[in-house]
């Protein structure tokens, strides 16, 4: 008697060992970075070597000179001619870039002309055109225009020579400036002016309320980064007799013509720990507006470093 194969249970289907969730995982390599590295390294490596085996460099009277009273003098005259030009630079250019947004077309046409020009003059043209401006104007006069002065003054007797530096560091920065605090003003979206707009705001607590926030985070960051370069382009005021930190280095390099180039790996290093200063300063003012665009933050380099040790602490 046989049995109905009709009746017989259904065969169950064997599944195949899946062959990636049996194997090992095997890193992508990159060998091509890791050559690259080895070839940054060595150059590197090369680069620092040379730097401090060369005995042309004068690593003894680099550090003789480093800290001596009349760098410090020079570095603090960079400081304060810095500042002065950050601050009447910034303010110029915010009026510019007012005056540019303005409705009225001569305001509109003043403010462009004066972008134009000083963005097209060198500035230690501009520099030298204010040391030989008491030349062109012996006198200064205050009173009606085109009219009677009621007080003049010799122009040798207002402009001293940080006078005339920070004067031209200004006008030159300000026409940078103007740019910068435009084009935040332009970044803020149309729609916003119109939703303010809608909730019947006027113009002022518009541009304070909805504008201005909006706008600091494209000016904040870009302004900083202009401020890295006043302080390279402070330098060229020694070309008005000012003794900066470069024209301190430049005076001692003639007096002391053998140390020429410890004097000016002086200026060099001063320089780079300025503008690092503004560089950290402006990734901390970057980070800070960028919290209301990313929904996270992105980790400082401290944070990522307390995180990889961290991590190799408990691997």
């Amino acid at each position: 008697m046989s049995a109905d194969p009709s009746l017989a249970p259904p065969a169950v289907a064997r599944s195949e060992p899946d062959p990636l969730a049996a194997g090992t995982v095997v890193k992508l390599r990159h060998p091509w970075r890791w050559a690259a590295t080895a070839v940054v390294a060595v150059l590197t490596a090369q680069v620092l070597h040379g730097l401090f085996t060369n005995e042309f460099y004068q690593w003894a009277r680099f550090r003789h000179w480093f800290l001596q009273g009349a760098v410090i003098d020079g570095l603090l005259v960079t400081l304060q001619v810095a500042a002065w030009s950050a601050l009447l630079g910034l303010t110029g250019g915010i009026v510019l870039a007012l005056m540019r947004q303005s409705p009225n077309p001569l305001l509109q046409a003043v403010s462009w002309t004066y972008i134009w020009l000083f963005r097209s003059i060198p500035l230690v043209v501009l520099l030298l055109i204010l040391f030989n401006f008491s030349a062109l104007y012996p006198e200064l006069s205050l009173g009606i225009p085109f009219g009677p002065g009621f007080a003049s003054f010799r122009t040798t007797d207002l402009l001293g020579y940080m006078t005339i530096g920070v004067i031209g560091l200004s006008l030159n920065e300000a026409a940078y400036a103007a740019e910068v605090v435009r084009s935040g003003i332009n970044s803020v979206d149309q729609g916003q002016h119109e939703a303010a707009t809608a909730l019947g705001l006027g113009k002022g607590r518009q541009f304070r309320r909805i504008v201005l926030p909006q706008a600091l985070r494209a000016i904040v960051p870009a302004y900083v980064n202009q401020l890295v370069n006043l302080i390279k382009a402070s330098s060229l005021v020694f070309y008005v007799s000012l003794l900066d930190l470069f024209g301190t280095v430049q005076s001692l390099g003639s007096t002391f013509p053998g140390d020429l180039i410890p004097l000016l790996l002086v200026a060099t290093v001063w320089y780079v720990i300025l503008t690092s200063v503004l560089s950290v300063l402006q990734y901390y003012v970057e980070r800070h507006y960028a919290r209301g665009a990313l929904r996270t933050v992105p980790p400082t380099p401290f944070q990522r470093l307390r995180k990889l040790v961290a991590t190799r602490s408990f691997s």
